[in-house]
């Protein structure tokens, strides 16, 4: 039995159509991003490590583009159902009808490629510019492409096929042969022009101009919004209870498809046009009142808002934050755990913002259903709800902040002594003194930081404790020079007196401080900046130990004037 290699089992047409897969949504993350995102340098990553599998077959790959296809070898290696969003399109319509990527494209000039193709599609029709001219600019030297060229004057070929019909027929019948070849293929019953006397269906440039306009303003208009529209009226102006329940119903079998296409403005504004109805109509004590509830109280549910915001997560481009941000503003509180368990896992930071912000407005409204997570909610939940509650300011939320500072969990303490500083008030303040003892240096440090910035004096006798060696032994040098610090800012000139009795000690059996002691009470009388403390710093720049004098001189020097 003959083992076949795995090399020769993997189709290269699948390996093509993956290049072209990671080509465009590199080309996507030029559009909505700057070279120095994450996901515009993922996208270029992806593509290039898409090419050396192609390499391992060929040395050079001929792409065909038609229209919204890319053709590789006779197969469809690519293809979008919508020629405005298509990749092939917007080479196809400038007149690019073949590219070859030779190796070592990968490196430079493919993202180039990209580059020239997305300038290309911004041009306006004024511009002297368009992609050939942008990629003879480029000058590459691993990329090849063909234009369509003219087989007669005013006519571009646009099928590839076409490209020698002028070389065999003639400059002169090209265009005629193509017509006789359309019109021996047309099936009975088709009409064309000919068919017609043209004097007699002849338009003005003023009516064609007009016939353009009116097609165009066909095209762009927004034909979801126009029939939800007419459904919002048939549902306010029609009191019949079963015709509101049948719009219901459709709404209810429309929303899970907006919502799988990120349309989520969409749905926001779906929502808001159902509230501000049910305001004006007073739908609440109408037949249909239980139903329009359910059906606008469904998008809090935890199921549902999970599923629309591992979607978000999930997509290789962020949705548009204004949309998310829209849809997130209709939620309830039900939808508050859910929310907050999402803050910390969301990978694009506008769209974190976007959902924390969410959080906020929750909170503020629902404050309830936020104590009630803040006792009971799970570490993930806390996670994402405790810095909201703190910018909030919860007064009735200070017992459980305090509370959470006892937990197992490091992270959780630190983000309830953050939340605790950030309200300010005497008794937040008051729990923070026992974070001064925390076993965590992270804790420690933001609690030290929050009653220095603070100045209270409640916490000089914990401060008082590390300054007198009394308190924790294992302080870090740079925490210890904290600690000092705070105790210098927070107890003013009186704190000159302890530590001048560190730098300078007085009596026949007074133990002399540890060089590094000393260095962290020379940083803290810098803090104080009075004439008496300048004089201590210039006796502390002349010390035999040299991190004293260091940091001595270094305060003087940045002594102000």
């Amino acid at each position: 039995m003959t083992l076949v290699p795995e090399s020769t089992m993997i189709n290269p047409a699948s390996q093509v159509a993956e290049l072209i897969r990671a080509m465009v949504k590199a080309f996507r993350a030029f559009q909505m991003y700057l070279p120095n995102n994450p996901v515009y340098q993922r996208a270029v990553q992806g593509m290039e490590e898409a090419f050396p599998p192609i390499w391992e077959f060929t040395d050079h790959l001929v792409l065909a583009v038609v229209e919204s296809q890319v053709i590789w070898e006779q197969e469809v290696v690519y293809e979008a159902e919508n020629r405005a969003e298509s990749f092939a399109w917007l080479m196809y319509k400038d007149g690019l009808r073949f590219l070859t990527l030779r190796r070592g494209a990968e490196s430079t000039e493919v993202a180039a490629f990209l580059r020239a193709v997305n300038q290309a599609r911004t041009l306006t029709q004024d511009s002297g510019d368009d992609l050939l001219t942008l990629l003879w600019a480029e000058d590459f030297t691993t990329i090849d492409y063909r234009f369509a060229e003219v087989v007669s004057e005013g006519l571009m070929v646009l099928d590839p096929q076409s490209v020698d019909l002028e070389s065999q027929y003639g400059p002169g019948d090209a265009a005629e042969v193509i017509r006789q070849e359309v019109a021996e293929e047309r099936p009975a019953g088709v009409v064309t022009l000919d068919d017609f006397d043209s004097t007699l269906y002849f338009l003005d440039e003023a009516e064609v101009e007009q016939l353009r306009r009116e097609a165009e303003l066909e095209y762009s208009r927004d034909v979801r919004a126009s029939a939800l529209d007419a459904l919002f009226d048939v549902f306010e102006l029609n009191e019949d209870a079963e015709v509101r329940g049948e719009i219901l119903g459709i709404l209810d079998l429309l929303l899970p498809g907006l919502l799988a296409n990120g349309e989520y403005g969409a749905v926001a504004k779906l929502l808001r046009e159902l509230r501000g109805m049910a305001t004006r109509i007073h739908l609440a004590s109408s037949p249909v009142g239980p139903r329009f509830e359910a059906f606008e109280a469904n998008l809090s549910q935890p199921e549902i808002l999970r599923q629309i915001l591992e979607s978000v997560d999930d997509a290789s481009a962020a949705p548009e934050e204004a949309d998310v941000g829209e849809l997130l503003r209709e939620l309830r509180a039900p939808a508050l755990g859910t929310v907050a368990e999402f803050v910390p896992r969301m990978r694009h930071r506008a769209i974190q913002a976007a959902v924390s912000a969410a959080v906020d407005r929750l909170v503020g409204i629902h404050p309830r259903e936020a104590m009630r997570l803040l006792e009971g909610g799970s570490a993930d939940v806390l996670r994402g709800l405790i810095p909201s509650v703190g910018r909030q300011r919860l007064p009735v939320a200070l017992p459980v902040l305090g509370t959470i500072l006892g937990r197992a969990e490091a992270d959780l303490r630190l983000a309830a002594v953050e939340a605790l500083a950030v309200v300010g008030t005497p008794g937040a303040m008051g729990f923070l003194e026992r974070a001064l003892e925390d076993d965590d240096r992270a804790v420690r440090l933001a609690a030290v930081t929050a009653v220095s910035a603070r100045g209270w004096k409640g916490a000089l006798k914990q401060l008082e404790a590390v300054i007198e060696g009394k308190g924790r032994a294992d302080l870090e040098p740079s925490e210890r020079r904290q600690f000092f610090e705070a105790y210098a800012q927070i107890a003013g000139p009186t704190a000159l007196g302890p530590l001048a009795e560190i730098l300078e000690p007085r009596g026949l059996f007074r133990r002399k401080e540890s060089p590094e002691t000393r260095t962290c009470a020379t940083y803290a009388v810098a803090r104080l900046q009075t004439p008496e403390a300048w004089r201590l710093l210039e006796r502390m720049a002349q010390d035999k130990e040299l991190p004293v004098r260091n940091a001595a001189s270094r305060a003087l020097r940045a002594r102000p004037e």
